[in-house]
């Protein structure tokens, strides 16, 4: 796929032009003419974007596409303007309801929710914004810990980090936050600088602080901020006990003390926790088996992703950390990128990254682009729930392994919602305090771990982690504020799938695929109403999803597993 940096005087004066198409559009046929043209133009830029942006991540050292990286950090908050004029042009037209009927009534709404978002006054503060998260990532990119003799990048270094040796792992986890602790005078600068001017750029908008603003820029369109806080009481009401019920079982299971250390938490049984079977290789041929035997849509999804050269999954020196799933518009395909490192999270990536990258196979065909993918809320119940639609090939990617990896990712479905949630609330109690200290942030953080994760040991012996300071790790915090949640609210309509599947795993599949053909064309709610799903914000649904978990978990027959 070919690469040159465009010519951003020419895009942003073709964007001019069309949006002056729109406007002077004398007939409907005129102004489709001019929507069609501008989303082959979006679709266009966006896929120069995103292979400089892929071609970064897979290595962070190449000068080239660092100098792109820098380049396009710069030139999408000026095409942010342009484009601006056209969304202003695209509300204004006489012709806006035979286009509402043509394309949906969400591209308007997308639109002035967009345009809330936007300023000139701002465009400063978004090249700011981009330079401070690239250097962040550049930052995480670069760690060299060295341990037992050897030197590794974070990601190589997470099996260590989950080694049943309990000296090994303590150890890892030590080497980590040594680390973390060294480069902690830069991540406090960028995150303190970070928090700066997304408040700036709120209170320009016309808000007393970002939180709007990042409401606004996550695309919330069917629910609000009083909405999120209700889901956060009723975690703290359901999923918590829950949580530190399976973490009381796991420490008895290891014969540690409780509550967890940060190296404890993370073992899930005594002989080690589920890894899969065989290679890099053998895990993705694991997934084609899977994928073809599910339906012939993933079968030919994955087949595709394999045939082409889709995935880039290895851990290497250099590269970003994390996975991601994204779209190349122009080729109509997704990417997956992930760093694999022998651990159950390997698995997780073939199934997650594949979720959210088969919705967008399933929808490219979707006019305009912004309706191929919904918002990421949506987004992450295609991943999530992909995971749980892989239970009965568990064995072809764990083998004998099978029954440890399903009892452990369940109950870190269930594990993980407190966490995620912590993470949502952090980020509400730094935007409305935009004027903390990085020692308030940090304290504000141990305070929420005795909140939402009572399981933890806070008392020093690993560095970084055991004094509260871990959320610095957290790539969502820094990159893309008030994310988080999205990752809870999608992991409990995925629980929701999970509980359908052990009743009836065809009619789950069935409403996984009336939810993904949707594509992005509803709101977040709106999508699960129409595929007959339940809202997490719905009274009693997680309650309900806690009852049902705790029944499997409690009869689970562990025999034979240490």
């Amino acid at each position: 796929m070919p690469y040159e940096r465009p010519d951003l005087v020419a895009v942003k004066a073709r964007y001019e032009e069309l949006a002056r198409a729109l406007e002077g559009a004398g007939s409907f046929e005129e102004a489709d003419a001019a929507f069609v043209e501008k989303d082959q133009l979006d679709r266009h830029v966006q896929t120069l974007a995103e292979l400089v942006y892929i071609r970064h991540t897979i290595d962070t050292r190449d000068e080239f596409y660092d100098a792109e990286s820098s380049f396009w950090d710069v030139a999408q908050p000026e095409l942010a303007q342009a484009d601006d004029a056209f969304k202003a042009a695209l509300l204004s037209t006489p012709y806006r309801a035979r286009l509402a009927e043509k394309y949906g009534e969400l591209i308007f709404a997308q639109a002035e929710q967009e345009r809330r978002t936007f300023s000139p006054e701002i465009v400063e503060d978004m090249k700011r914004e981009n330079a401070l998260t690239q250097e962040y990532v550049k930052l995480l990119a670069s760690a060299q810990i060295p341990f037992e003799g050897g030197t590794y990048t974070l990601s190589q270094l997470t099996p260590f980090k989950r080694s049943a040796d309990d000296a090994t792992r303590l150890a890892a986890w030590k080497a980590e936050g040594a680390w973390y602790k060294e480069q902690q005078p830069q991540l406090d600068r960028i995150y303190d600088d970070l928090v700066h001017v997304r408040d700036a750029m709120g209170r320009k908008l016309g808000h007393e602080n970002y939180i709007p603003l990042g409401y606004d820029r996550m695309g919330r369109l069917s629910y609000g901020r009083e909405d999120v806080e209700r889901f956060r009481e009723a975690v703290v009401a359901h999923v918590v006990p829950l949580a530190d019920k399976i973490y009381r079982a796991q420490a008895e299971r290891l014969s540690v003390e409780y509550p967890l250390s940060f190296a404890d938490e993370t073992l899930s049984f005594r002989s080690g926790n589920p890894t899969p079977r065989g290679t890099a290789e053998d895990v993705l041929e694991a997934g084609r088996t899977f994928y073809r035997a599910l339906s012939p849509e993933t079968g030919s999804f994955f087949d595709m992703m394999l045939d082409r050269g889709l995935m880039d999954v290895l851990s290497t020196e250099g590269k970003a950390g994390g996975g991601y799933m994204t779209m190349i518009p122009d080729y109509d395909v997704p990417f997956i990128f992930a760093n694999f490192n022998g651990t159950q999270g390997d698995v997780e990536v073939v199934t997650h990254e594949a979720g959210h990258a088969f919705s967008y196979y399933m929808n490219t065909d979707k006019v305009p682009v912004s309706l191929c993918m919904p918002t990421s809320e949506a987004c992450e119940v295609h991943s999530m729930s992909m995971e749980f639609m892989a239970w009965p090939w568990a064995e072809e990617f764990f083998g004998e392994d099978a029954r440890k990896y399903r009892y452990a990712h369940l109950a870190g479905a269930i594990t993980f919602i407190p966490y995620g949630t912590m993470v949502d609330h952090f980020q509400h109690e730094v935007y409305e305090h935009p004027e903390m200290t990085p020692a308030e942030r940090h304290a504000t953080w141990k305070r929420l771990l005795g909140v939402y994760m009572p399981w933890m040991r806070l008392d020093g012996e690993i560095p970084f982690y055991a004094d509260g300071e871990g959320w610095q790790r957290q790539h969502h915090i820094y990159e893309n504020p008030f994310y988080y949640i999205d990752y809870c609210l999608a992991q409990t309509v995925a629980l929701e799938f999970w509980a359908m599947s052990q009743d009836d795993f065809k009619g789950a599949w069935d409403h996984y695929m009336a939810y993904t053909r949707q594509g992005g064309t509803r709101a977040f709610t709106d999508l699960l109403a129409h595929a007959g799903l339940q809202s997490p914000f719905d009274e009693g649904c997680l309650k309900g999803i806690c009852e049902r978990a705790t029944a499997w978990l409690e009869s689970y027959d562990l025999t034979g597993i240490e």
